[in-house]
């Protein structure tokens, strides 16, 4: 019979004395209901539906929401409207199969769009096998390593994801409030952000060019603000925080406010042939439209990116030299574990039982041949080149396994997409030395680096998900084994989600998806397989830049990305930082403080979740041609006016929703004092 939980162990976030124990909520010695047809439906459709949410806010702000708390709080929500008794373990099972499209989805649109934004065609097989086999290769590569991190190193890693997620779930088993909070969240989210991308009543962004001495200081000095108002971006601010937020924005602030001003300032002063080397354009075409080429926004493309791109380079390499002992000590693990007995033993607890070693290595062949059968077959001719594809795959993927497992346990935050630029660097030039080069070399670099994208993606997800299991006593096995098909059905789903907004927005021209990663892959890749040009010096410039922020203790991918993401995407995660602070810093009762962070952190859920949804909507409507998009009317000075105060009702609506608790708290003082 199941434990009725009512909170974790004393001892489960702290280091455990010699000789202590740790005990979850369902002890080994019980046998817990966790498989079953509810749970194994309602993580399949968790997945669908989380999927393509996190894809198209993913590859339209470079951002892919953890769905991991938002699947948790519905479980939950939905087991109590069932009137379901002792869910815990079921719940934990649906959030470990909703949670793979999270994973799924970044491994897929960090790399994958840059086929369509280089010309080349990605058909649906193609996206659903990468994103597949990445999957299944950070499964099997992560599974002996479990017990080093979420056992061995109990309490000397704070894994900030898996605590939320945790505290979720065992506080969900009283009543489900949480859910309903998230449900009206979502609901005005979607609701906000559905009407801006399907009529357009008003704007997504709004910019100083609002007014005349915006549009002068753009036209003279190069000098633009924006700001994206969408409801699932603010919400996204507000969970990342303020302090990162800020140190995200301050990569913009130093492109937008000082590299593109002062290299527009030159434009005069230098000869035309120095400045159009300096952007990586032609002298002609230059001097045929300089007002269009030296705008503010071109000149980011041409100068803020690139360094963006080289500082997340470097900030990758920093991070896998910083962790080469942990790498060490898990490969040494994983080398004892294959060593040892095949069988798994009899007197193993059931809270402590993986996948056997057999079953791990032998899908782990099967899925290696399976991407070389995928490699030779669709992309590649040669054997050798087949074969070096396939080595870099498995080399990079199970050698970078831990670093992205420990970087989700220290700090919740995989860089997953740095580890990516240098897997095609690597992968780019190990493909040229063996022939490999044009098109078909763009395709089959890009299509590799998919699958290592989503390989560590998933090693840096499931190690959440496991951790999760060991603090309430699931059985890992059964995590294990269900993780493979909510991998199956995410992988589906994003591909034909991409396929999707591919035809309703295009990643390239007017109107675009941003895919900021995918056309950070596509800006390396290019040169390097056509013989292009390419900036290795403002790669180098950021890269040292990576180097000076290390050594002054900021966190150097943060402020990369910033450099590299639009202002106007960066600008609302201050907003909703800010939001964050101010509702948890208005009284002295820190109780209080932290009751309505978390309030805020349910509304901030709700309009991801939401606005991501109503996204999808919007995409698939306009795939079918239904066009209800007032576009003279949006494009308009009048429809940003508006798009403003919208957005200033939206914020004012998020801190008084999540400030509400507090005349809560003082009816309930008042009634307790009479």
């Amino acid at each position: 019979m199941e434990q009725n939980p009512t909170s974790l162990p004393e001892n489960a976030y702290r280091e455990l004395k010699p000789g202590e124990e740790y005990t979850p909520l369902m002890p080994a010695a019980s046998a817990p209901r966790e498989v079953t047809p509810y749970s194994v439906t309602m993580g399949v459709i968790m997945a669908v539906v989380f999927s393509a949410a996190a894809a198209f806010l993913g590859l339209k702000v470079g951002q892919v929401f953890e769905a991991a708390i938002p699947i948790a709080i519905i479980a939950v929500g939905m087991g109590n409207v069932l009137g379901k008794k002792n869910m815990l373990g079921q719940n934990v099972i649906i959030q470990s199969i909703g949670a793979s499209s999270g994973v799924i989805v970044a491994g897929a649109i960090f790399t994958l769009p840059a086929l369509y934004i280089l010309g080349l065609d990605a058909a649906f097989w193609q996206v659903f096998l990468s994103s597949l086999f990445g999957g299944l290769l950070g499964i099997v590569l992560l599974i002996p390593f479990r017990k080093y991190f979420v056992k061995e190193m109990h309490g000397k890693y704070p894994f900030p994801e898996a605590t939320a997620t945790t505290e979720v779930l065992v506080s969900g088993e009283k009543g489900g409030s949480q859910a309903k909070l998230l449900a009206a969240a979502g609901l005005i989210g979607g609701l906000y952000d559905f009407v801006v991308g399907t009529f357009g009543l008003w704007t997504e962004s709004v910019s100083t060019r609002i007014c005349s001495w915006g549009a002068m200081a753009a036209e003279k000095f190069k000098v633009v603000f924006s700001v994206n108002t969408s409801a699932a971006v603010l919400g996204l601010g507000y969970i990342i925080g303020l302090k990162y937020a800020l140190i995200i924005t301050a990569g913009s602030a130093l492109v937008w406010f000082i590299i593109v001003p002062v290299v527009g300032s030159l434009a005069e002063a230098l000869d035309p042939a120095v400045m159009a080397s300096l952007l990586g354009v032609t002298r002609d075409d230059l001097l045929a439209d300089p007002q269009r080429l030296l705008s503010a926004e071109n000149l980011f493309q041409f100068i803020g990116k690139p360094l963006g791109i080289g500082g997340i380079a470097m900030a990758g390499i920093i991070g896998i030299f910083k962790q080469s002992r942990i790498i060490r000590q898990a490969v040494g693990l994983a080398v004892t574990e294959l060593k040892g007995s095949k069988i798994q033993p009899v007197a193993v607890g059931r809270t402590d039982r993986d996948l056997p070693m057999k079953r791990i290595l032998t899908i782990l062949v099967a899925t290696l041949l399976s991407v070389f059968v995928f490699f030779h077959v669709g992309l590649l001719d040669g054997w050798v080149q087949s074969l070096t594809a396939i080595a870099v795959v498995f080399v990079i993927s199970f050698l970078f396994t831990t670093v992205a497992a420990n970087a989700i346990a220290i700090v919740g935050t995989n860089p997953v997409s740095g580890m990516t630029l240098m897997t095609l660097i690597l992968s780019s030039l190990i493909l040229v030395s063996v022939g490999l080069n044009g098109t078909t070399g763009m395709t089959a670099a890009l299509i590799i680096g998919g699958v290592v994208c989503t390989a560590l993606s998933m090693a840096g997800g499931f190690i959440t998900d496991l951790k999760i299991g060991y603090w309430l006593g699931t059985t890992p096995r059964k995590q294990e084994s269900w993780k493979f098909l909510g991998t199956l059905v995410a992988a589906a789903t994003v591909a034909g989600v991409m396929i999707v907004l591919n035809k309703s927005y295009g990643f390239v021209g007017e109107g675009a998806l941003v895919a900021p990663q995918a056309n950070a892959m596509a800006a390396v890749i290019q040169p390097l397989m056509t013989g292009g040009q390419t900036p290795w010096m403002l790669y180098f410039c950021g890269a040292m830049l990576a180097l000076i922020l290390t050594t002054i203790g900021v966190p150097a991918l943060a402020f990369a990305l910033g450099m590299f993401i639009p202002m106007e995407l960066n600008a609302p995660l201050v907003t909703g930082g800010l939001i964050a602070w101010y509702v948890s810093t208005r009284t002295q009762d820190e109780t209080l403080n932290k009751a309505r962070f978390d309030r805020g952190t349910l509304i901030a859920s709700g309009f991801i979740a939401g606005g991501a949804l109503m996204g999808v909507v919007s995409a698939v409507l306009k795939f079918a041609g239904v066009d209800w998009f007032l576009a003279e009317w949006a494009s308009s000075n009048a429809a940003e006016w508006v798009g403003l105060a919208m957005y200033l009702l939206l914020i004012g609506y998020f801190a008084w929703h999540t400030l509400k608790l507090k005349m809560k708290n003082e009816k309930l003082r008042m009634k307790n004092e009479k």
